[in-house]
């Protein structure tokens, strides 16, 4: 059991996917920044300084009373539309510099070079057989 394990992490793909969590974890933090730093204030603008988070609908009385709270909803949603954009151009990006990395050089224009040496033998033995 303790030798498939180790046969199991030793897989590219897991390393791969444990790199992948890593920078997904850093970089959901540079994006959460951007959002509520960047973004959130540059729509509050436009839309005359609403804070999406802070909207929301009382359900019942009292402090401690349910909220329908779809402001924090319509922040998630922009989160995400923001990742997906990040990410998308991100892997266009790798797509393009793989293209570019596995792109074949032009190929040279076919020179004739004469027969072939086969040909030659060819024409050698016809040219006895007539003799």
């Amino acid at each position: 059991m303790i030798q498939e394990f180790k046969d199991f992490i030793a897989k590219g793909n897991v390393m791969d996917m444990a790199v992948g969590i890593i920078i997904g974890a850093a970089f959901t933090a540079i994006v959460t920044s951007m959002v509520d730093d960047l973004i959130t204030p540059i729509i509050s603008l436009f839309t005359g300084g609403i804070d999406f988070s802070g909207l929301g609908i009382r359900l019942s009385e009292g402090e401690d009373g349910a909220v329908f709270a779809y402001g924090n909803f319509i922040m998630a949603l922009i989160n995400f539309l923001i990742i997906a954009w990040v990410v998308f151009m991100l892997v266009k990006m790798v797509n393009r510099v793989k293209a570019a990395a596995e792109k074949p050089e032009e190929a040279a224009p076919e020179v004739e070079t004469g027969p072939s040496e086969l040909d030659v033998l060819l024409e050698i033995r016809d040219s006895l057989a007539k003799k």
